[in-house]
């Protein structure tokens, strides 16, 4: 719960994320190539959070909402929790297996990077920022409501999640609906409103859902 601790603990993260190191009483460590940091957050309104500076956010390369499961969904989630605690008690304490060895994760990596992606769609996916930044091009209500837009890191974060997603899908390219299904998950976190937005009930994700529909589609 990221949004609960303090500035220090806060300021180590962000130490983590952006230089690959820790450094403890005075002596740094450099951290594996595998390593990352999930985090979850409660909602900003609630007691005892703290808003995560914008240099820490612009380091996530995602945020996904992920809201109350419906009925079935958290049905299925009891009788998982309730397996895994069977299991617990009934096997031995034994260390945990490996699912997938890393090198397979930098084969899928290199894989990901090797996806086509025509010309075209990079130059969709660089649009869709760079609106961000000179919104007005797009709309006056979309230039009244951006303060900031997304940073080079939300450009490379576009491009690779993009790839992934076009990846999952079975696919040796990239098309324009991949940019699409990630650009919520990649620039919300990213777009920082002004107050008239706020006002209005402008959020993040209605900003991105207009820049998607009025940003050309190659």
């Amino acid at each position: 719960e990221v949004n609960r601790a303090p500035a220090k603990v806060q300021s180590a993260l962000l130490e983590a994320m952006a230089e690959r190191q820790i450094t403890v009483g005075g002596k740094t460590y450099p951290l594996p190539q595998l390593f990352l940091v999930m985090a979850t957050q409660n909602p900003i309104e609630q007691e005892g959070t703290y808003p995560l500076p914008e240099a820490q956010l612009d380091r996530f390369l995602m945020h996904v909402r992920v809201d109350y499961p419906d009925a079935g969904h958290e049905q299925t989630i009891l009788k998982i929790v309730r397996a895994e605690m069977v299991e617990t008690m009934q096997a031995e304490s034994e260390a945990p297996r490996a699912l997938v060895s890393e090198r397979e994760v930098f084969d899928a990596r290199a894989e990901i990077l090797a996806l086509h992606m025509a010309a075209e769609v990079e130059r969709y996916l660089l649009e869709l920022v760079l609106a961000t930044r000179k919104p007005g091009a797009y709309g006056d209500d979309l230039a009244g409501w951006l303060q900031y837009g997304g940073s080079p890191r939300a450009t490379i974060a576009l491009d690779r999640c993009s790839r992934v997603h076009a990846w999952l899908a079975g696919r040796d390219y990239v098309s324009p609906d991949d940019v699409q299904s990630v650009c919520p998950d990649v620039l919300r976190h990213r777009l920082i409103l002004n107050y008239e937005a706020e006002a209005e009930g402008v959020t993040p994700d209605s900003v991105v859902s207009e820049l998607i529909a009025r940003v050309a589609v190659p």
